[in-house]
This record gives structure tokens, sequence and C-alpha cells, in this order.
């Protein structure tokens, strides 16, 4: 891994980028969807338009563009990471890495545990997995994970 990531930076979602995140999201998604049988192309969009939310969305800037998105939402006494997708362009160069570091350190300083799902078979997974995911449960579709809150590693001052 290199140092990490420059010329970054989380931006509020506001409500004009929803139709750039539902194309990106569509984008992104595909090869999975299609792999497991459940592409459509109206529905992966719709999906993104009915939960978009500007309240707990934040998008990835990178390079002066939308690079991404990601949705931090609150259920069930849990942090929910949702729509965490970053354009072809920006994969594989730490980017995801960077923006899930940043929300985790987030999630930590309030003592959330943060869940999530991914696609069976998503290359994401792996990801997830590297920054302290571990499966919770599984469906045909969905691998369901958390992540506990990390402790703070400071000198004991008992």
């Amino acid at each position: 891994m290199g140092t990490g990531v420059r010329g970054w930076a989380l931006r509020p979602a506001e409500a004009v980028d929803v139709e750039a995140v539902a194309e990106l999201r569509a984008r992104v998604m595909r090869a999975d969807l299609e792999r497991l049988g459940r592409y459509d192309e109206h529905r992966v969009r719709q999906r993104l338009r009915d939960s978009f939310s500007t309240r707990y969305t934040s998008i990835v800037m990178a390079e002066g563009e939308l690079a991404g998105s990601v949705t931090v939402r609150p259920a069930d006494g849990r942090q929910w990471l949702e729509h965490f997708y970053l354009s072809p362009r920006h994969q594989g160069r730490g980017l995801g890495s960077a923006v899930l570091r940043t929300v985790l350190e987030r999630a930590d300083e309030q003592g959330s545990t943060v869940a999530l799902n991914v696609l069976r078979g998503s290359a994401a997974r792996r990801l997830y997995a590297r920054h302290g995911f571990v499966v919770e449960r599984e469906d045909p579709i969905d691998v369901f994970m958390v992540r506990s809150p990390a402790r703070a590693s400071g000198p004991d001052r008992s």
C-alpha cells in the first residue's frame, strides 16, 4: 500500500446529486447483479432514488469531479454503511480505503458499531474485511457484515 490518496474530499450530498449517484450505482453494481441474475435496468436506479438521503450521504470528490458516494445512517442501534460506490476510474488506487477509514474513524469517535451488506461474490467484501468487518450472517444474495468500534489505544491512565 502507498502512503495514501491525496486530493479527495467528502462533501454533503445535495438533492441534485441523486441522478448522478443512481447512474454510478447502476454502473458499479451491474456485473455483480448480472452474475446473481438480479440486474434490472430500472430497479437498480430506483432503489437508490427511493432511499437517497442528503442528511446521511456524502459525495466523494476527487480530481475535481464526483468520484463516488457513501451513506452512513443510524438504524437498529448501529450506523449502517450504504451506497458506497466509487466510479471505476477511481477504483483500485486506495481511494475506497481512504474514504472507509474516514467513515470508520467518525464511527469510532462515537463508539458506534458499523454494519453493512454486500452482494455475495463482490470484490468489495475483501475491502471491508481488511478494515475489520466480520460476517454476521448471509442469505442467497447478501452477506451482512459488522464492525465493532475500535478501542482507543493510548497509554493506560489507571
